[in-house]
């Protein structure tokens, strides 16, 4: 297992990866990471200041990958963990905790202090991970991050 920062060549991979989970976890297409417009080129996406994006190989192959990088249309101090999304082949062996601790340990580096998150009200095992993780449930969406299709906020204090 290895966790490293995503290189130009992952694009396509985590395309597929992120597309793929969406559909097989009944999520709509619009209003989520589906359609984003910087999703085909993350690597493009997240080569800016303050931002960074992590893949998780297993041997050798991309099987997930995650993201941190301020939440537009908030304060400076406040970043979002986006784009988490990891193979079936990698679910439940522990990756997510890891790959979560890369971001939020990144995201203080940066300087932000509350890192935010959005997800699905069915997507229970992703939420017990975030809690374990130390988010909590917030009551309204904060922000900006087009995905008006995912109804559950979390925040935690960093």
């Amino acid at each position: 297992m290895n966790i490293r920062e995503i290189q130009p060549k992952d694009n396509v991979r985590m395309t597929e990866i992120v597309r793929e989970v969406i559909l097989e976890m009944g999520a709509p297409k619009v209003g989520t990471a589906y359609e984003d417009a910087a999703l085909e080129n993350l690597f493009e996406a997240y080569s800016k200041e303050k931002a960074a994006y992590f893949v998780l190989e297993l041997d050798g192959k991309v099987v997930g990958g995650a993201g941190i990088a301020h939440l537009t249309n908030e304060k400076e101090t406040v970043c979002e963990l986006q784009k988490m999304y990891f193979s079936s082949k990698a679910r439940g062996k522990g990756f997510g905790m890891q790959m979560m601790d890369t971001c939020l340990e990144t995201a203080k580096q940066f300087g932000f202090e509350q890192c935010y998150i959005e997800t699905m009200p069915y997507m229970t095992d992703a939420q017990k991970l975030y809690k374990k993780a130390g988010f909590y449930y917030i009551d309204a969406p904060m922000g900006n991050t087009g995905h008006y299709s995912c109804p559950v906020w979390m925040l935690k204090d960093l």
